[in-house]
């Protein structure tokens, strides 16, 4: 993949502050794709506004209702499709936000179902759709530049539960196994809470990598 230098934003929304991405070719480029829009996006929209931008797409790591409580308003003021993995639909359809004590949140139909190895062409970007199950069972990551939205899969520091509904902990390993031998250590990790970081560093540093470390 070619190395690109993309604009990204980052705003923490929602009760969980959750990280949604605006990501754009260039700053200055007149469109985007947004990436997990988890709470109230008034002011996503009047960002998006002052800056000019038209929302080409909205990407969905996976339907925990952190991720996708904005998803419907900015849709529906956008006229952006959503993109979401086929394998999370039951997480929107079960009610499992209530479970979890989530906000209400309007429901939404995915116009696109994902199933992990498609390249998308959206906002200039190509994006390859990277199956990562392990915190949930379609849980998707998106790569583009030498930038990898990762979701609720690897943080700084950290990785995802594997204690929830359709968590498994030697499925995220392996995961995080195969992410380590497919992309390069520089590759920039823009996770679902808290900072970006790298690839090479979690590799390095990240306690819950030892048993990769290790092999």
């Amino acid at each position: 993949m070619a190395a690109v230098t993309l604009a990204v934003d980052r705003y923490e929304l929602g009760p969980l502050q959750t990280n949604c991405f605006v990501v754009r070719l260039e700053r200055g480029a007149e469109e985007a794709v947004i990436v997990d829009p988890g709470g109230d996006v008034t002011q996503l929209r009047l960002e998006l506004a002052r800056m000019g931008v038209r929302v080409a797409a909205i990407l969905l790591t996976h339907g925990h209702w952190d991720h996708v409580l904005g998803v419907a308003d900015l849709a529906e003021a956008t006229g952006a499709p959503v993109y979401l993995a086929e394998a999370e639909l039951s997480e929107l359809q079960v009610g499992v936000a209530e479970l979890l004590g989530a906000p209400a949140f309007r429901s939404f139909v995915p116009d696109q179902l994902l199933s992990g190895g498609e390249t998308l062409e959206l906002a200039g970007l190509e994006i390859e759709v990277v199956a990562v199950p392990g915190h949930r069972p379609g849980h998707m990551a998106f790569a583009t530049g030498e930038c990898l939205f990762s979701g609720d899969v690897l943080f700084r520091g950290s990785v995802g539960r594997a204690d929830l509904p359709g968590g498994d902990w030697p499925t995220l390993l392996a995961t995080l196994e195969m992410l380590a031998l497919r992309f390069p250590p520089e590759t920039v990790i823009y996770s679902g809470h808290g900072p970006e970081t790298t690839l090479g560093a979690e590799l390095r540093s990240n306690p819950f990598l030892t048993e990769l470390r290790t092999k």
